[in-house]
């Protein structure tokens, strides 16, 4: 019997999300990969069961339905479509841990922090979804290069955001996907995380490299 949960995708069909999804799925998770778009969505899920193998429980379905189907929902949209995303997903994830992997980044100039309204990308769901719901914030410093391959990345994942419970059990699915996680903190920790990605991109364009990440070093972990 499988007891790992269900993991709805919203957004899975652009480069960040289906690389989560492509990760998860390798992991032995079922995987509802959500789209505004049914087609894309199923073509999505249909190109990571290709990739993974006939083991993979992966489908595509339309957002709400992929989120009133998860367990766990993960917002994968850009910022530029987060506010409307979350409040038409609000009903179908009363209840439930929302990993935002959202970064509020202002193009054309994405290489500068920009700070929303509401501080964050979590805070602002947090705030749209109401106190039934946990957001944390997980992935925001991962390319979607590394997300994609099958390399062992060298990179760690900060997890921020509402409860400690909620963050252990995002940490998990960071560990499964293969990196390293670490409890950063609650929500308010989250405009750091998400502010730390515009810096890495500047590096990346500094230095000629296109996954610069997050390592935590002088910490031991038992």
């Amino acid at each position: 019997m499988n007891d790992k949960p269900v993991l709805a995708v919203i957004g899975g069909t652009g480069k960040e999300g289906k690389g989560l999804a492509y990760r998860w799925a390798k992991a032995g998770y079922r995987v509802i990969i959500g789209s505004r778009s049914l087609e894309r969505a199923q073509k999505a899920a249909a190109e990571i069961r290709e990739r993974v193998g006939p083991q993979a429980r992966v489908e595509g379905r339309a957002n709400a339905d992929a989120a009133a189907a998860g367990d766990i929902v993960v917002l994968a949209v850009p910022y530029s479509a987060h506010r409307a995303t979350a409040q038409a997903l609000r009903d179908a994830v009363q209840g439930k841990i929302v990993v935002d992997v959202a970064v509020p980044l202002n193009p054309p100039k994405v290489t500068k922090v920009h700070l929303p309204p509401g501080g964050s990308a979590a805070l602002e769901a947090q705030e749209i979804f109401g106190p039934e719901v946990h957001v944390v914030d997980a992935f925001q410093n991962i390319s979607h290069h590394v997300l994609w391959s099958d390399e062992t990345p060298e990179m760690d994942v900060l997890v921020a955001g509402r409860g400690k419970a909620a963050r252990q059990t995002v940490m998990r699915l960071v560990e499964d996907a293969g990196f390293r996680a670490w409890d950063a903190g609650p929500i308010e920790n989250t405009v750091v995380v998400e502010a730390l990605t515009p810096v890495l991109i500047y590096i990346n364009k500094a230095y000629g490299g296109p996954n610069a990440g997050v390592r935590i070093v002088g910490v031991r972990r038992d």
